[in-house]
């Protein structure tokens, strides 16, 4: 069910790969719900995956090609944009995130710094970017939102998440540092969401994801949150019924961050530990 909650609304979505993303899932809802937007990721991205599918399911979007670690890159995307849709944006997604290091399964120990400074560029860094990026420009409206997509690894240790966790502290304490800055000179709101374990693309290559994921199942009085849930939650940060929301890390994970143990998980334990 629409509620036409970002009727006439003007946006930028990063991050989009296929159906599995979640910034796919976020795309769609935000065309169900009214908004007009640009597509943007890697080009290496836009030749794997299916974002030219995405663009026709909404509204034929203009998809533009970006690396979201160049500035010249993201001042592009911005501009291109504001000629596309035909005026400034109200809202960015900022769904981008990747770890060398996790991907080449190196421990966390044994850190390649190399790589840790490409998952730092990429994962972190591109968020204050992008934000510069549109300082500069003056290319978001007064009221705009821009949300970035975070995980609780930032504020608890899960070994196999590697060096993607500081790079979501990271994200988050920019978010904050950021939205202080944009909110006084321009009203703009800036917040990431702390998502549940999802079954995206890019978390299925966390060693032990199945493991996070189902413990988290356990632990959470609601349960995950899924993608399409995602979605929903990041509509109403875009949307103007949240106009005083800022530099805020918000939990979108079915309870599972204030949850110290749940009675289904202990009734396992002593189940096994009586077996034993």
């Amino acid at each position: 069910m629409a509620y036409n909650l970002l009727k006439g609304k003007r946006g930028i979505i990063f991050g989009a790969l296929d159906e599995k993303s979640m910034a796919w899932q976020i795309a769609l809802k935000c065309h169900e719900e009214g908004a007009v937007f640009t597509l943007s990721n890697a080009p290496i991205a836009l030749r794997m995956g299916k974002i030219n599918e995405l663009a026709d399911l909404c509204n034929h979007a203009v998809v533009i090609g970006a690396d979201a670690t160049s500035s010249t890159d993201l001042e592009q995307v911005f501009a291109q944009s504001m000629e596309v849709l035909g005026g400034k944006i109200d809202f960015v997604l900022h769904s981008i995130g990747m770890s060398p290091n996790v991907r080449k399964k190196i421990p966390y120990t044994e850190t390649n710094y190399e790589n840790f400074l490409k998952t730092i560029d990429i994962s972190a860094l591109s968020f204050h970017k992008v934000m510069q990026s549109a300082m500069k420009l003056d290319a978001l409206n007064e009221w705009a939102s821009v949300v970035a997509l975070s995980y609780i690894a930032a504020q608890r240790t899960f070994p196999g998440y590697n060096d993607m966790a500081d790079a979501k502290a990271l994200l988050e304490s920019i978010a904050r540092s950021f939205g202080f800055q944009y909110g006084f000179k321009k009203k703009v709101r800036v917040n990431t969401i702390s998502q549940s374990p999802t079954l995206t693309t890019a978390g299925s290559g966390v060693e032990g994801f199945d493991a996070f994921f189902h413990y988290a199942e356990k632990l959470s009085p609601l349960g995950n949150a899924n993608a399409e849930e995602c979605a929903d939650y990041c509509l109403t940060l875009f949307s103007d019924l949240t106009r005083k929301v800022t530099m805020q890390n918000l939990f979108h994970d079915g309870g599972f961050s204030f949850t110290g143990v749940s009675t289904e998980l202990v009734e396992q334990l002593l189940t096994k530990q009586h077996e034993a």
